[in-house]
């Protein structure tokens, strides 16, 4: 461990307990304190692995006026571990306020490896991982949830959300009806005993999960499929052009001064324009 006062970021493990590190475990042992979103649920943990170290509460409704107050005994010398309920702090959870204050004070700021229910749940999703967004908790409120999806539609990376199982029905809703049938594959009850990895087009995966309510119960992560483009698909500006080219050039020269001028492929334009613009 650091000899100069530290705060430790350390993930804690999303269900089964032995999936901490031992480097969490030797950092627990070792700080002064545990700030802790739920410090109930964090005593848990540490009577499990025989850990006697005091625990303070940090949550959202008062994460932004007990920083001040973990930073001061920081600097009175204290090392302090921030934890969540499950996983990685700061990841949908509290943390972001005290980290960056820390940062802000000069307070040595050291983050551990380790469980993450979005990155456990993608490893095995079968959806592409070479580029994904992470989206956390879609807003609660349909109309919220609805336009935050409907920005999202053309986005064409992996996308991950966290869901509620009071919400989970009408995410997967929400999703078949405005993203389409995109693959939506639901994690859930992660490194438990009744975990589940699912996927299905989204309208047959809600109809899945309303056949069985135990389903819809448990910690959720919730990964749909990017937007797919052709990779032909022309630019609206592309094809404007292609039309007024091609009303003075034969296809051929236009698809290529086209391409030229909008840096897409030309065989694409030119295939556009046999199959869309008459007269060629």
């Amino acid at each position: 461990m650091s000899a100069i006062p530290t705060l430790y970021i350390v993930p804690t493990p999303i269900g089964n307990l032995a999936d901490i590190t031992q480097r969490a475990l030797d950092t627990l042992r070792s700080v002064d304190l545990v700030a802790a979103e739920d410090t109930r649920h964090t005593g848990i943990l540490l009577s499990h692995y025989q850990i006697s170290v005091p625990t303070f509460a940090l949550h959202d409704h008062n994460e932004q006026q007990k920083a001040e107050v973990l930073i001061a005994r920081i600097k009175e010398g204290k090392s302090v571990a921030l934890v969540s309920d499950a996983g990685t702090p700061l990841i949908s959870d509290p943390g972001y306020h005290l980290v960056t204050r820390c940062r802000e004070a000069g307070v040595k700021v050291v983050p551990l490896p380790g469980p993450c229910a979005a990155i456990t749940a993608l490893s095995a999703a079968g959806l592409p991982t070479d580029r994904f967004t992470f989206e956390g908790f879609l807003p609660a409120k349909a109309k919220g949830r609805d336009d935050k999806l409907q920005d999202l539609a053309e986005e064409a990376r992996t996308m991950v959300f966290y869901e509620s199982p009071r919400r989970v029905l009408e995410t997967v809703d929400a999703i078949a009806r405005i993203l389409g049938e995109r693959q939506v594959v639901l994690a859930r009850e992660l490194t438990k005993t009744f975990e589940t990895i699912h996927g299905l087009p989204a309208s047959e995966l809600l109809a899945w999960l309303g056949e069985d309510e135990h389903r819809t119960r448990g910690e959720m992560v919730l990964m749909v499929a990017g937007a797919r483009k052709d990779a032909d698909d022309l630019p609206a500006e592309a094809v404007r052009t292609l039309g007024l080219l091609v009303a003075e050039l034969p296809l051929k020269k236009a698809a290529a001064l086209c391409a030229e001028i909008h840096g897409v492929k030309k065989n694409a334009l030119y295939k556009y324009g046999l199959e869309h613009l008459s007269g060629e």
